[in-house]
């Protein structure tokens, strides 16, 4: 230890002066997190997709089953309870 007296002053120093603990080995710099895509489709979006998957329309059965309704021949108690029928699975 050297003692200089009241002449040797030390200019000034840094905050992290070279006294500071470091680290023996080099830091590494911190990794960024992963960034992760997300997709949220909407209610109306999933039911417009469904539509592109229906079947083509039969023009000729529409027209055919237009006819007999007007006709009063479509609505028979076998096609009611075939469409109730149809109806409940559905809902179940």
């Amino acid at each position: 230890m050297h003692i200089h007296g009241p002449a040797h002053l030390h200019g000034p120093q840094p905050i992290s002066g070279p006294h500071a603990s470091r680290p023996a080995g080099a830091a590494k710099p911190p990794q960024p997190s992963a960034i992760v895509d997300e997709l949220q489709i909407s209610d109306v979006a999933r039911l417009v997709a469904e539509t592109h998957q229906l079947p083509d329309i039969r023009h000729e059965r529409v027209q055919a089953i237009r006819e007999q309704i007007a006709a009063g021949t479509y609505e028979t108690p076998e096609k009611l309870e075939i469409a109730i029928s149809r109806l409940l699975d559905e809902l179940a």
